[in-house]
């Protein structure tokens, strides 16, 4: 049996396409159809039965899957465990929503490494979902974002309620606020559903950036309205050039600390979803 037999494998239990799969994992159908074959003669049973519905898998194909996710995660420590980390003890890689990179980053890895020193920290901003993926992989120890994808192999935490504002190049207010200049922050499906709810007529905008950093950087060379995270706002508005909106609702985004479901109660994963809370709900670090 090899990885790449198991990392099809699981990827054909999300498609359940064979198509689909070859066209994800840059193979083609053939390939696919070998891998799964060498995987069922391994193990000695029937993994997926065929029809116009998808690939469906069987009753051994079912209880092989929790196994199977093990068997990668596993393999990809592995891997880790062997590559050179100079003198330190252990290395933890730790993902970080993008959008909390500007303001948070910086405190947030100080802040690990008081509390672990002897660890080689690797930091990967990155979105949610590539977050949760990464984790169920074993690519990732530790994760904090804006939406947690449910998966049997992961466990998330509520870490803090970060708050967002709503400023403008001008001294607008939100009957004043001009829908063509503003620029609607989809932060995250929460965000995106907190904001349709309390500005309805906003909804509907014709930009939209995923960063509240690029929301700024677009108000800046463009003008007009958009939210961005409380700390930033607060930074914006006292160099000049920008006002909060006072009558607009103050929104606030979840964020969630991930980890693999294995390590729910390793006291190193523990320790940093702690860290990571405290630092989160610091008075004046939101």
């Amino acid at each position: 049996m090899q990885i790449e037999q198991i990392d099809t494998f699981l990827d054909l239990i999300e498609t359940r396409s064979f198509h689909r799969t070859a066209e994800r994992l840059g193979l083609t159908q053939s390939t696919v159809s070998a891998r799964l074959v060498a995987l069922e003669q391994a193990v000695g049973a029937r993994l997926f039965t065929r029809s116009r519905a998808g690939a469906q898998l069987t009753t051994e194909g079912l209880k092989l899957e929790p196994h199977a996710r093990l068997l990668r995660q596993e393999w990809t420590m592995a891997r880790r465990a062997v590559l050179a980390n100079g003198t330190a003890a252990l290395t933890l890689r730790i993902g970080v929503q993008n959008d909390l990179a500007p303001a948070h980053l910086g405190a947030l890895v100080a802040d690990f490494r008081a509390l672990l020193p002897q660890a080689a920290l690797y930091i990967e901003p990155d979105y949610s979902t590539q977050m949760c993926a990464d984790l169920v992989t074993g690519t990732l120890d530790v994760a904090l974002l804006f939406t947690p994808k449910p998966q049997p192999d992961l466990y998330f935490e509520s870490l803090a309620e970060l708050p967002y504002r709503l400023i403008s190049t001008r001294a607008d207010t939100l009957a004043t606020l001009a829908p063509e200049t503003y620029v609607s922050a989809n932060f995250s499906p929460a965000f995106e559903a907190a904001h349709r709810q309390l500005l309805p007529h906003l909804a509907a905008t014709a930009l939209s950036v995923g960063q509240s950093s690029a929301v700024a950087l677009l108000l800046a060379q463009m003008g007009g309205a958009g939210y961005v995270m409380d700390s930033q706002a607060r930074a914006l508005t006292a160099a000049g050039g920008y006002h909060l909106v006072p009558d607009a609702p103050v929104i606030h985004q979840p964020v969630y600390g991930a980890i693999h479901l294995r390590n729910r109660t390793a006291t190193t994963h523990k320790r940093l979803m702690h860290c990571a809370r405290r630092r989160l709900n610091t008075p004046g670090a939101r």
